[in-house]
């Protein structure tokens, strides 16, 4: 039976001892997101002119105003700890981990309720229904497993770091960082377009059995539908989507991989039948449809415009991870071995997922650049 780890003081907010390890996890850190950023590409190298920069005609008003009457609540001091340059390098500084790492902006945990409910705002309005149902679920299951562990005080709905990017009340390009356990979400616009990426979303538990938020679950329609893909596939498309016998050890474009290189393998999604494309369109969906009305349906005709591979790894009755790999779209699922939980093997209850934006545009980077380029030239 898989029970708890329980690990004093190693899931606080900052470590009780700066050890030499931690130092070392740090400094690798700070030296991976200060290298000169590219994106995810093939061996190949970045693919120029995917993302032009356009007019969309969707109205951002509701999510600028959203960012301003935030904004407008904070006082000096946090307004410096709590907001940044659209180009700063703390972008690049998110983790999954519960622990303090390269923490920056404002915790929640620390915020009155009229703070909480404007940040939670700027989520509502930036996000759909299901990505922010989504988001609020993956926070409650936080503190259930603060709760199973006795540690609240560290494991907790609001133990998020907020970041604003960008001058919204000028006009100008700005976005939201949302970082924390198991929750990091970038959120960037330029003009009326929006990129979403990189967003790493995460759960352990996926169901929480009992405490205040008995009964929420994480990834259901993920972990099912992702399966239905492959187990609907013939024989021979089965072998050519498996890419590996064993499930990695790890997301493989996870925090601090900005600049990570895979190539395409898999299945090509143009061979699959109807049926079988419809349930890849379902899949593509969960993840492309977690951005707001108006922009996912833009992304998912950016996604449709190019060839899509489908890449899987282990038992579609046990645990497995697949990939969806374009030009610009990366999303990756695993079933993880325990860290809260007691368990050295991949277990179905702890899952990781990530999305992100390859060639280049993850944190809307390509946008920005041709933005600059277009109007602060000079």
């Amino acid at each position: 039976m898989v029970g708890m780890r329980h690990r004093t003081g190693a899931y606080t907010r900052e470590p009780d001892e700066w050890t030499p390890d931690l130092l070392a996890k740090v400094a690798w850190r700070r030296e991976a997101a200060a290298e000169p950023f590219r994106g995810v590409a093939t061996s190949a190298g970045i693919q120029r002119g995917l993302f032009p920069l356009r007019e969309t005609g969707l109205d951002v008003g509701p999510q600028r105003k959203a960012a301003e009457d935030y904004l407008a609540l904070l006082t000096p001091k946090e307004l410096a700890e709590g907001r940044f340059a659209v180009d700063d390098v703390t972008w690049r500084h998110w983790a999954n981990g519960a622990r303090y790492f390269l923490r920056h902006g404002l915790c929640m945990a620390d915020m009155d309720d009229a703070r909480r409910r404007a940040i939670m705002t700027i989520l509502r309005r930036s996000l759909s229904p299901y990505g922010y149902r989504q988001v609020v679920d993956l926070m409650h299951l936080n503190l259930t497993v603060g709760e199973l562990r006795g540690e609240e005080h560290l494991l907790n709905e609001w133990m998020y770091w907020f970041s604003v990017y960008g001058e919204p009340e000028n006009g100008g390009p700005w976005g939201w960082q949302l970082d924390g356990h198991h929750v990091n979400v970038n959120c960037v616009f330029v003009g009326d377009q929006m990129v979403l990426t990189p967003t790493f979303l995460g759960a352990e538990p996926v169901i929480a059995k009992g405490g205040k938020y008995a009964g929420t679950s994480a990834f259901r329609r993920e972990e099912a539908i992702g399966r239905a893909l492959f187990t609907g596939l013939t024989d021979a498309q089965q072998g050519r989507a498996v890419i590996a016998g064993e499930l990695p050890d790890g997301l493989y474009a996870g925090a601090f991989r900005d600049n990570w290189e895979m190539d395409y393998a898999g299945l090509p999604l143009g061979e699959l039948t109807a049926e079988q494309r419809e349930t890849a369109l379902d899949l593509l969906d969960l993840y492309v449809g977690r951005a707001g009305e108006g922009h996912a349906e833009l992304r998912m005709a950016e996604v449709l415009e190019h060839e899509t591979f489908f890449g899987w790894a282990g038992d579609p009755a046990d645990v497995f991870y697949y990939r969806l790999h374009s030009p610009v779209l990366l999303v990756e699922f695993e079933h993880q071995w325990g860290v809260m939980f007691d368990n050295d093997e991949p277990m179905r209850h702890h899952i990781h997922t990530i999305v992100r934006t390859p060639n280049g545009n993850d944190y809307g980077v390509d946008l920005l650049r041709q933005h600059h380029e277009r109007f602060h030239r000079h």
